[in-house]
């Protein structure tokens, strides 16, 4: 074989071993879902000269006057968009965009309708039909974590908004169900139940800063981390909390232990994700689960 041709055969093989690497390579990305409480990857735009990807390079974005995570993503702006699950397909959806110039624009997208399932459960009626006192509480921490969730770090880049499953178990109930508590409804299923034994380690399911934890009326004891950006996790009906507000804590780092506290009907992690102030399905930004990760419908 000629020279010429060997280095021919071998620029082709290199690009195709590298073409398989690509391919290989774990996605930094959530699914894409433009679904009620899914999540949007909307294209921005190029990165502009040389691919920059500074800070005064990058354009801002709003949707329902929320900051939205903007990452450089290949050779373009992505916007990552949580979607809430209140939002009504049949309305188109808008982006408010500000470039780096300061130009405005506004990006148009579309919903498709997703169906969520319903569940019927029994709790104790305490956590249904609420006291004066239990209300004036649970107002009080609605309005607590409101503003903690609206949290959003400019100076923290998310490496991945992929994330590890926080805990070993079986996932028991899915985001988005409509739920009926002692027969009354209630708002849908904000988070991903995982069903595990009372004090079973919850690990952080990526790097961050702890942004709150507290005991609270539903929730329990309670952690939240926060990974930058108005991208956030949450961890719920805790035995046990390991850390401490203000602590810087790595993918893996322990945040605590599975428990029955809160409104709850077994021990089980509840498990819920945030971008831009929205509880999105967690399950868009976790590895597919194995058989025996799935399981019936039972704690919640």
């Amino acid at each position: 074989m000629r020279r010429r041709d060997a280095l021919a055969c071998g620029l082709t093989l290199s690009s195709l071993f590298a073409g398989r690497r690509a391919e290989a390579a774990p996605s930094t990305l959530p699914q894409a879902a433009a679904v009620p409480g899914g999540v949007a990857l909307l294209p921005l735009g190029p990165l502009g000269p040389l691919g920059a990807t500074a800070p005064s390079a990058r354009p801002s974005a709003r949707y329902q006057g929320d900051t939205v995570l903007v990452r450089p993503q290949g050779r373009e702006w992505l916007a990552v968009v949580g979607i809430p699950l209140a939002a009504d397909p049949a309305v188109p959806q808008t982006l408010e965009v500000v470039e780096a110039d300061g130009r405005e624009r506004r990006l148009s997208f579309e919903l498709k309708p997703k169906r969520y399932a319903e569940q019927h459960l029994k709790v104790a009626p305490r956590h249904v039909e609420l006291s004066p006192q239990d209300q004036a509480r649970t107002q009080q921490e609605r309005a607590h974590l409101r503003e903690v969730l609206k949290r959003y770090s400019a100076d923290r880049e998310p490496a991945s908004l992929r994330l590890q499953l926080p805990v070993e178990g079986r996932r028991s109930s899915s985001f988005g169900l409509r739920r009926f508590f002692n027969g009354q409804p209630r708002n849908p299923h904000g988070g991903m139940d995982i069903a595990a034994p009372t004090g079973r380690p919850v690990h952080s399911a990526a790097a961050g800063e702890v942004l709150d934890t507290g005991d609270y009326f539903f929730n329990g004891q309670t952690v939240i981390v926060d990974h930058g950006q108005g991208f956030l996790s949450l961890y719920c009906h805790l035995s046990a909390i390991d850390t401490a507000q203000g602590r810087q804590v790595e993918a893996g780092t322990l945040l605590g232990r599975i428990g029955a506290t809160g409104r709850v009907t077994g021990p089980h992690l509840h498990f819920s994700v945030y971008l831009n102030a929205q509880s999105v399905d967690p399950a868009l930004f976790l590895p597919a689960p194995t058989a025996a990760g799935q399981g019936r419908k039972t704690p919640a």
